[in-house]
């Protein structure tokens, strides 16, 4: 999308990490031999996200949206094609230095990959101490302690597990436990729960809300469960086929969600308290990001779609404070100047909202 601009802080401190108009697409091969040939995929378009000290950002989606690879862009472990990456209002630095390493770490998806399966708990810990020269030679202690903080208690009995022998919310918090090995200043915690069942996933989204109020950590929550984002995070952004569709305070985003793609995630979540079974106004599936539409990438299966969006990508137009939209929907009169020559007439019935 164009124009794509940052939810605004609060407190108007400067961002711990912040990515400005951060563009990245990937080259795959298209059938097979010498007659094979490249094409594009179009994986995140000009998306501005910020993390703030003391601060949990969701970063929410279907797959394939580019949440995975926004969070790695940040991490510096894949470079942007366009935009850049700032660490305390400095550009980052090429590659992954230990420099840059100390200060952003990431959780990944699965830890049973994460970790080596071939070393205890106790290697796993104590390799990033020894690497980054913490602890001062008391590395054992500072592996109990780290184990501590992430709740896996008696430590000294973890430290003597191999990872085959942690159930999947153990292996995560000695995820987590390694990442803050080297006392970061952000957490990027990609789907940290999506791979736990449903029973544990609660604690390890208490244990970030801990380590975000308690270690004042800037955390990115990625997810693909809008539920769990208004839990945990105080500021959500919504992606939708590689590009920034909605982002707003948490509370704000589920109860007046502004984007017809925000409403229809918020349909499709469970809750106990609605009274009868949502009625999803959308349909299809994503886009191919090999050939995106053109547009709105979301009118396709939009039920408010006008001629518009098919013809013009929408900026992010300010609902309320610190909640933006890329919706023609919420174009003012201005912006609707073109109405007379039909670029704003329905092509769909906006009498039935999104449940």
């Amino acid at each position: 999308m164009n124009g794509t601009a940052p939810v605004e802080s609060t407190t108007h401190t400067a961002a711990v990490l912040e990515g400005r108009e951060l563009t990245k697409s990937f080259w795959v091969k298209r059938g097979r031999g010498p007659l094979a040939r490249k094409a594009r995929v179009h994986a995140v378009e000009s998306v501005t996200v910020r993390l703030d000290a003391g601060k949990v950002t969701a970063l929410v989606g279907e797959s394939g949206a580019g949440k995975t690879t926004i969070a790695r862009m940040l991490a510096n472990i894949i470079k942007p094609d366009t935009g850049e990456v700032l660490l305390d209002g400095v550009p980052a630095p090429k590659g992954r230095p230990k420099s840059y390493a100390a200060k952003v770490q990431m959780v990944f998806q699965d830890p049973f990959a994460s970790l080596n399966p071939v070393h205890r708990v106790r290697h796993q810990l104590v390799r990033p101490l020894e690497i980054h020269h913490i602890a001062d030679g008391h590395v054992e202690q500072a592996a109990e302690e780290l184990l501590r903080r992430v709740a896996l208690e008696p430590a000294a009995h973890y430290l003597r597990k191999f990872p085959y022998e942690l159930s999947g919310g153990q292996r995560q918090r000695v995820s987590i436990a390694r990442a803050l090995a080297v006392r970061p200043r952000v957490l990027l915690a990609d789907e940290p729960v999506s791979m736990l069942d449903v029973s544990i996933r609660l604690g390890v989204l208490n244990l970030l809300a801990d380590l975000r109020d308690r270690e004042h950590l800037a955390i990115l929550y990625v997810t693909h469960d809008i539920a769990s984002a208004r839990y945990l995070a105080d500021t959500i952004i919504v992606m939708y086929a590689g590009q920034l569709v909605e982002a707003a305070p948490s509370v704000s985003l589920t109860d007046h969600a502004a984007h017809p793609y925000t409403q229809l995630l918020l349909s499709a979540a469970p809750d106990p308290d609605r009274g009868e079974a949502p009625k999803l106004a959308g349909r299809g599936g994503p886009p191919s990001l090999l050939a995106p539409p053109s547009g709105c990438r979301f009118h396709p299966r939009c039920p408010y779609a006008m001629d518009i969006c098919k013809r013009q990508v929408p900026p992010s137009f300010a609902v309320s404070s610190g909640h933006i939209a890329a919706c023609w929907l919420h174009a003012d009169s201005a912006q609707r100047g073109a109405d007379e020559n039909g670029l704003f007439r329905p092509v769909a019935d906006h009498s039935a909202k999104t449940q």
